[in-house]
């Protein structure tokens, strides 16, 4: 008998007494469930030098979604990447659906390369959201939650150079035989005709890029096995090695004038960079919370740094990509971009991708079971 129900001369349980109806009963408020800390949870769950603020495995979706409001250490994990995610609904709204991008309809095939960039930077931030808001439901729901997020990291990459290939890269000097052959004559004394390199290398980089996007998620599953000694360095690196399809970006501001000619493109270009270099540097080294455990936990520590940086550095990327949509309306090439050289790589590279999480879904190493 609880204390207390004696003491007040109320008669015991069994005994006859009115009860009030069902109806009426008041049900007491719902408690969050308590924060545990790092040696209270399965080892999966433990994030380097973060001590406290762990939500228990099996919390309901309900309770996930409750948390977004909790200081647990996923808190602003989650907001950090859900409001760039509607910052970037908006813009892209704005470009796709509300004429933004010109006086061209949404379906308009000149549109196509930039319904695939959105796509790449919304899922991301989406997946983001979702995986560090449900990754407690359970051990194999992380697994599958944070394959996912891992998917759409690679196909981010791919639709950036999707809409590379089709809006900034047509006017580089660098990809422009003429141009190219001219300043290797001037500067080397070489007599080359640049035209069959150029044209081999515009045929290979999507089919490239493709390949890498595949090849970067299976290297980023992988790296989740107990086995693998330096994981936040090898996603890192994999995450940075997509970016190599903007090289020739650099090689042009390098050997021509980029900054006269696009001083757009030359900032933001650069800038993007920087923000990567600190996003990674921050994803690396667990810096802050490496120095003093436990003081960052809720607030401050290194994978929220991570996410704002990388936010930055997409939007700054968002600003040259526009540019160069602007310019290739104004210039268009004499082929457009077609429904299978844009949209059609996407949904090919998602079955590949959803192949591979499947693939690593059904090893016992890769996806501990509950």
């Amino acid at each position: 008998m609880p204390a207390g129900v004696a003491d007040q001369g109320q008669s015991p349980p069994n005994a006859a007494s009115p009860q009030p109806p069902d109806s009426h009963r008041l049900s007491p408020p719902r408690r969050a469930a308590p924060l545990l800390r790092w040696d209270e949870v399965p080892d999966d769950f433990v994030e380097c030098f973060i001590l406290s603020g762990y939500r228990r495995l099996h919390c309901t979706a309900q309770e996930c979604l409750a948390s977004v409001l909790q200081p647990t250490n996923e808190t602003l994990n989650f907001w950090t990447h859900f409001i760039p995610l509607l910052l970037f609904a908006s813009r892209f709204c704005r470009l796709l659906l509300l004429r933004g991008a010109g006086d061209l309809p949404f379906h308009h095939p000149f549109l196509l390369p930039l319904w695939c960039y959105a796509s790449g930077v919304l899922l991301t931030f989406a997946m983001s959201c979702t995986a560090h808001v449900f990754s407690c439901l359970s051990l194999r729901l992380r697994a599958a939650f944070f394959y996912l997020d891992y998917a759409s990291i690679s196909y981010y990459g791919f639709g950036s150079t999707v809409a590379y290939y089709y809006y900034l890269l047509p006017g580089l000097s660098l990809l422009e035989p003429r141009a190219l052959s001219r300043y290797l004559q001037q500067r080397l004394g070489w007599h080359v005709d640049c035209s069959a390199p150029i044209a081999l290398y515009s045929a290979l980089l999507l089919p490239v890029a493709f390949l890498l996007a595949v090849a970067c998620t299976v290297a980023c599953c992988k790296s989740r096995s107990e086995w693998c000694a330096y994981p936040f360095a090898i996603r890192t690196f994999v995450f940075v090695m997509p970016l190599s399809m903007a090289c020739p970006i650099m090689l042009e501001s390098l050997l021509f004038d980029l900054k006269g000619h696009n001083p757009t493109l030359f900032v933001y270009f650069y800038r993007r960079y920087f923000w990567l270099l600190v996003a990674a540097f921050f994803n690396v080294s667990k810096i802050p919370e490496r120095i003093q455990p436990g003081l960052f936990d809720i607030i401050g520590h290194s994978h929220q740094l991570f996410h704002i940086f990388t936010f930055l550095s997409i939007y700054d990327q968002m600003f040259y990509v526009e540019e160069g949509l602007r310019h290739f309306l104004q210039e268009p090439p004499p082929a457009s971009p077609t429904f299978m050289g844009t949209v059609g790589y996407m949904v090919l590279l998602v079955l590949c991708l959803v192949l591979v999480i499947k693939r690593f879904l059904n090893v016992p190493e890769f996806c501990k079971q509950d």
